[in-house]
C-alpha cells in the first residue's frame, strides 16, 4: 500500500494532526532549552522502527541517522533522541488513545481482555537480578507451563481488533483487579477468559453496564447455547492475533529498560504503533494484515 517514504509521512502527518489537538489540553511542559527534534518527528521514527522490527532506543537512533537524516536533520546525539522519546511517554499514550476512539473502540458493543507474560530475565537469573526489584515478581504461564520473573501485561481490545486499553502488574498481579483500570471507558460485553470467571466480579460489573462473559469449569453446568459459545471462541481468536502481532512484530514481551519511566514509553510506542498501523490499514478488509502495508524497504 506505502512505500517506505509515504509510510513516514503518513505516521507523520497522523501523528502531528492528534498531536495538535492534544497539546491544547496538555502542553508540552518544557525547561531550558527546546529539544531539536519536534514530539511528532521522535514519535514518527519509534512507529516505523517498530513497523520494520527495529525495537532497542539506540538501534532506532541508528537506522534514522544513518538513512533518514536528510528527512530529520535535527536528529543529534543518541543519548538526546533517547532520553526525549521517554519523556514523551504519556503523549504516546494520548494520542493511541484519542486513534482508538476515532477508530470506534470505545463505542463498540462487545470487548475481550487477555494478558501476556512479559519476563524480565531468565528464571535461572532471577536471584541475581537487580532490576524492577520493587516492581517485579514471579508469576506462572500456562501457556508455556513455567514460572517466571517479570511482569504481566493486561490487554483490552474491540471487536474490531483495535487496541482498547493495556496496563502492566506484577507477574503474580491478579487479573480482576487488573480488569478495573481498562474497562473506565467500554460498555457492553466483555469476553475473558477463565482467569476472569468470578460470580463476585461479573456483579461488580453489571453495575457500570458491564456485562462479563467467561468460559466455565468443566463441573458447572454451562446455560449458554453452543452458538454463542462457538462466536465467544471466534472472538477469542481475534485478541490472540493482536497479542501474536505484539510479540512477534513489535517485541512487546522484551523488557530492555532499567526503570519504569523508560519501560512506559516502550510499552506505549508500541501499542500505539500497533492501533496506527490499524489506521493506515482501515480500509482493507482485514486491517491486521499488516505485512503489506509497507511495500518496501
Amino acid at each position: 500500500m506505502f512505500s517506505i517514504e509515504e509510510f513516514i509521512i503518513a505516521v507523520f502527518c497522523c501523528v502531528d494532526d492528534l498531536l495538535v489537538e492534544i497539546t491544547e489540553v496538555y502542553p508540552v511542559i518544557r525547561r531550558g532549552f527546546a529539544p531539536s527534534l519536534s514530539a511528532s518527528e521522535v514519535m514518527t521514527m519509534e512507529i516505523v522502527a517498530e513497523y520494520l522490527g527495529i525495537d532497542a532506543e539506540k538501534d532506532i537512533w541508528k537506522y534514522f541517522h544513518r538513512h533518514w537524516l536528510g528527512w530529520f536533520p535535527a536528529l543529534k546525539s543518541r543519548s538526546a533522541f533517547i532520553r526525549q522519546a521517554a519523556n514523551f511517554w504519556q503523549y504516546k499514550q494520548l494520542v493511541q488513545q484519542k486513534l482508538a476512539a476515532k477508530l470506534g473502540a470505545f463505542e463498540c458493543e462487545i470487548h475481550l481482555i487477555d494478558g501476556l507474560p512479559m519476563p524480565l530475565c531468565s528464571f535461572n537469573r532471577a536471584p541475581r537480578c537487580r532490576s524492577f526489584r520493587a516492581e517485579a515478581d514471579y508469576g506462572f504461564c500456562a501457556a508455556k507451563k513455567q514460572t517466571y520473573y517479570g511482569f504481566h501485561g493486561h490487554l483490552i481490545v474491540s471487536v474490531t481488533g483495535v487496541i482498547s486499553g493495556f496496563t502492566l502488574t506484577r507477574a503474580n498481579g491478579s487479573e480482576r483487579e487488573a480488569l478495573w483500570d481498562l474497562v473506565s471507558r467500554i460498555r457492553g460485553e466483555l469476553i475473558g477468559d477463565k482467569g476472569y470467571l468470578s460470580q463476585f466480579l461479573a456483579e461488580e460489573l453489571a453495575q457500570v453496564g458491564i456485562i462479563l462473559r467467561t468460559p466455565l469449569r468443566s463441573n458447572m453446568s454451562q446455560s449458554s447455547n453452543q452458538a454463542c459459545i462457538h462466536l465467544q471462541q471466534r472472538f477469542r481468536r481475534l485478541i490472540e492475533t493482536v497479542i501474536g502481532q505484539l510479540v512477534e512484530r513489535f517485541n512487546i514481551e522484551k523488557i530492555r529498560a532499567r526503570d519504569m519511566w523508560h519501560l512506559t514509553s516502550r510499552i506505549n510506542r508500541k501499542i500505539l504503533a500497533h492501533t496506527l498501523c490499524f489506521w493506515l490499514n482501515r480500509h482493507n478488509c482485514d486491517p491486521l494484515q499488516f505485512d503489506e502495508l509497507v511495500t518496501q524497504y
